[in-house]
């Protein structure tokens, strides 16, 4: 099944030494404390397929997919761009192409999606998806293209050869070429990342000025699985990140973001569990996923680092409430969302787990006690030792610039630097720590300890680069990098003999070197700890539970009752029908049986072989949650094309008719073990069910919450409204097997058991199971 697409992250006491005198001057006033998602909102109503870099200016560009921006607007943006000061609040400044303007391939009425922007050399690039050329009068013959501009605003210009054209699919049509992603290594080759469900993710080289693709590309995330890639390299590794489920499903949207990592950026990349993303039963480590408050369909991420080293991840989301720009299952309504990205045992996570923020949150850091953009030529609160001026909003010179302010404890500092003449420039911290960039190397000196790392064969030192150093107690990292989005041409660790201390400065030998957006910040805190997933901690309640040793219970009830169905040997077994609950069909049996009030888990142990690579669609077995044929969440393992995936389907009327959408949360095996975690909201009275897969019964991954309604018997499906109804809880929960296509199926449901269920949530309270099925 194609999922139709587009209608629309050694700790000391964090300390900044001020010294008496001023601070430099700063680019404007000091960023806001807090925020609230969607970023975006003064922009549009929708902003999806977000990516952010920072300009030469010092303010934050934003590009998103072609769509209308505001509700009513009918009117479609090609690549819509906002600027920023501080990350949060963003101002819309046009659309990087015209009505009229194309590439010479692309045929008429062509949209540009998922646009990934980059510094490669000393001009920008964007590639974006074109999403029709001239191959095929059928149109959907998707290619990469790619524009070029002296600045993040533009002009663009189109490169007059695709980047990837279009590819013929072995099942008819055309591969999806869509949703780019640049990446420059450390050796200094670029690589594009591109492909969806239909063909996969690939990687390809690209030629130095990253125009053309060269060589052969390499598989790194299987087909019907993965799409919108995102790589960046951290501590030595690289991580894709990729986008899994349907990006549009209106209110039953469950896209979310996985993860593998690798040595490579060819891959092969691993999830936690060591399963490729690559597999039939293809891994990966869930990132962002949403978590029962408003927001659902988190995914199509970008990358973006502040002033203080904090990383964060820009994404689009759905508001359940609102999730249609306009008319009902028209463009879906997906705004730009920002997020703390958070490192744990080596591994991304938004916001320590906890997932989409909704509510006021820590804004990003985007000022710093020093924060010098060199808009006029005042240099009052800097010291001069050689050469320098500022012109045209940028510092040259040579010699050493000194602050006026003293730092010291943890702190990263940063500059834009380009050697326009110099052999040698960089930073200093106080009088004894600098980094610089020094004859094809980078070299960080403190006394006489020095480390340095190879820069790359072709490095040009002329062209613009970001110098950013980090120091946390007696440990020092730099970084040099094309734009500071994860892709560092060299990093250098160096163990200092006692804490950075003094002013910061700017030095340039040999020549004059040139500077820009030069900051000092308190270092970032970061977080240690993942907010507690779901928990067992106790027996099984008994009234709730069935091993099936002696038959079916007789609180087990039958919608559409499977006379193939039998229990025996501890064992309920049951063939996959050919049947299903989605849509107006309603033919699948379910197995029902009242699920407690309160909180729980719900457990259940499935076999259901479905062997890899070969399609046998959509045969599953799994857990519902269950009001009716037209409101449930299924948790199942599926077979999806060739894929072998955990699946958490979800049903809802909307509009008068029955809508359906998933999230996906671990890998399948032969056996493998499902949870939902219920807990009723407080404030919603709405009742919350989280998915838990796990291959062995032991390590489980969580994935995606789904939310039912309060309090009010359910009314008909054909009543329902895009209001929501008020409903009861969900009445039971169940085993289920269906497919749409005939197989034996062993589902094996066993036991329920106490939870710590509220610990799902971001907040840690305790709560104890009241009931318990299985």
């Amino acid at each position: 099944m194609r999922h139709f697409r587009r209608g629309g992250a050694l700790a000391t006491v964090l300390l900044l030494i001020l010294a008496a005198t001023p601070s430099t001057s700063v680019a404007g006033s000091p960023g806001p404390s807090r925020y609230r998602n969607p970023v975006s909102a003064a922009v549009g109503d929708t902003f999806a397929d977000p990516v952010i870099v920072r300009g030469d200016d010092g303010f934050w560009y934003a590009y998103g997919t072609t769509d209308p921006l505001r509700e009513g607007e009918h009117e479609f943006h090609r690549v819509p761009t906002a600027r920023s000061a501080d990350l949060v609040d963003w101002t819309y400044v046009g659309d990087a192409f015209g009505p009229d303007q194309r590439p010479p391939y692309a045929a008429a009425g062509a949209a540009f999606w998922a646009p990934d922007v980059r510094r490669i050399g000393d001009r920008w690039v964007m590639y974006v998806t074109v999403t029709d050329t001239t191959v095929s009068a059928e149109g959907s013959d998707y290619a990469i293209g790619a524009a070029t501009a002296p600045s993040p605003t533009g002009p663009w210009t189109f490169a007059a050869q695709p980047v990837v054209a279009p590819r013929p699919g072995g099942g008819g049509g055309y591969l999806w070429t869509i949703d780019p992603s640049q990446f420059t290594d450390v050796d200094g080759r670029h690589y594009l990342y591109y492909g969806s469900y239909y063909g996969g993710i690939s990687v390809t080289e690209l030629s130095p000025d990253g125009l053309r693709a060269v060589g052969a590309p390499t598989l790194v995330a299987v087909d019907n699985k993965f799409e919108g890639s995102y790589v960046l390299r951290h501590d030595g590794w690289y991580y894709l990140f990729a986008s899994t489920a349907n990006c549009c499903a209106g209110p039953a949207t469950g896209y979310s973001v996985q993860v593998g990592r690798a040595r490579s950026p060819r891959g092969p990349f691993t999830d936690r569990d060591g399963v490729t993303l690559t597999a039939s039963r293809a891994g990966g480590t869930p990132v962002l996923t949403q978590n029962g408050n408003r927001w659902i369909g988190a995914g199509h991420n970008g990358f973006v680092t502040d002033l203080s080293g904090q990383d964060w991840i820009v994404y689009h989301a759905i508001d359940r409430a609102d999730p249609y720009l306009d008319e009902p299952f028209g463009i879906n309504e997906r705004p730009m969302l920002l997020d703390r990205l958070d490192w744990i045992d080596g591994w991304p996570t938004v916001n320590a787990g906890a997932g989409p923020s909704d509510g006021l949150r820590p804004a990003p850091v985007t000022t710093g006690r020093v924060d010098e953009r060199f808009d006029t030529a005042d240099l009052a609160h800097w010291r001069r030792a050689g050469q320098w001026r500022v012109a045209d909003g940028r510092l040259t010179g040579s010699g050493a610039l000194t602050s006026r302010t003293t730092v010291g404890g943890d702190v990263r500092a940063e500059a834009d630097l380009r050697l326009s003449g110099a052999t040698s420039a960089g930073i200093t911290l106080g009088d004894r720590v600098a980094v610089r960039v020094d004859g094809g190397r980078l070299v960080a000196t403190d006394g006489r300890r020095t480390a340095t790392a190879p820069l790359p064969a072709g490095f040009a030192p002329a062209d613009q680069h970001n110098l950013a150093i980090e120091v946390r107690g007696r440990q020092l990292v730099a970084e040099l990098s094309p734009a500071r989005l994860g892709d560092q041409l060299a990093v250098v660790s160096l163990r200092l003999d006692r804490p950075a201390a003094g002013p910061v400065g700017l030095t340039a030998t040999g020549g004059p070197a040139e500077f820009d957006n030069v900051s000092v910040a308190r270092l970032y805190q970061p977080a240690k700890r993942a907010v507690p997933e779901p928990r067992v901690t106790g027996a099984p309640l008994r009234a709730y539970s069935d091993e099936f040793d002696d038959g079916l219970d007789g609180d087990w009830r039958w919608v559409r009752e499977d006379p193939a169905a039998t229990v025996s040997g501890g064992a309920l077994r049951w063939p996959v029908q050919a049947a299903d609950l989605t849509g107006t069909g309603n033919t699948a049996g379910v197995l029902l049986r009242d699920a407690p009030t309160g909180d729980y888990v719900v457990e259940t142990k499935v076999t259901l072989d479905l062997g890899e690579e070969t399609v046998r669609n959509y045969q599953q077995a799994g857990l519902v949650a269950y009001v009716d044929d037209d409101r449930f969440a299924r948790l199942a393992q599926v077979a999806i094309w060739n894929t072998r995936q955990v699946e958490y389907g979800y049903e809802l009327p909307y509009a008068g008719q029955p809508v359906y959408g998933g999230s996906i949360v671990g890998t399948p095996a032969t056996t493998t073990w499902l949870r939902l975690a219920h807990h009723v909201d407080r404030a919603t009275g709405e009742h919350e069910f989280r998915a838990g897969s796990s291959r062995d019964g032991r390590t489980w991954t969580w994935g995606a919450v789904w939310t039912f309604p309060a309090d009010t018997t359910p009314g008909s499906g054909s009543s329902r409204t895009a209001a929501p109804n008020r409903r009861s809880p969900p009445s039971s929960t169940t085993c289920a097997s269906t497919a749409r296509t005939s197989t034996s199926g062993r589902p094996l449901c066993t036991r329920a058991v106490r939870a710590d269920a509220a610990r799902y949530r971001s907040r840690v309270s305790g709560v104890t199971v009241r009931s318990v099925l299985s």
